[in-house]
């Protein structure tokens, strides 16, 4: 809450926003936030590139590091 509490609104907003979850967005089952309420809180702008993957995180996660890190 670095722009929001202690006002410091040269904070850069997060460039890309990705979630890894094994269940659906929906009321009441999901603990995450969504990327719409990362938006409210000036985590994100509108124009961020936002992804949820569903699937489990512990097969998911490894892949992609392996993919960004060009292993």
């Amino acid at each position: 809450m670095l722009r929001q509490d202690l006002q410091l609104k040269d904070t850069p907003l997060w460039s890309y926003f990705c979630q890894i979850s094994d269940s659906t967005t929906s009321y009441g089952s999901y603990s995450g936030a969504s990327p719409n309420e990362k938006i409210t809180w000036e985590k994100l702008s509108i124009d961020t590139p936002k992804f949820i993957i569903e699937s489990d995180a512990s097969i998911v996660a490894p892949l992609i590091f392996a993919h960004v890190l060009g292993w």
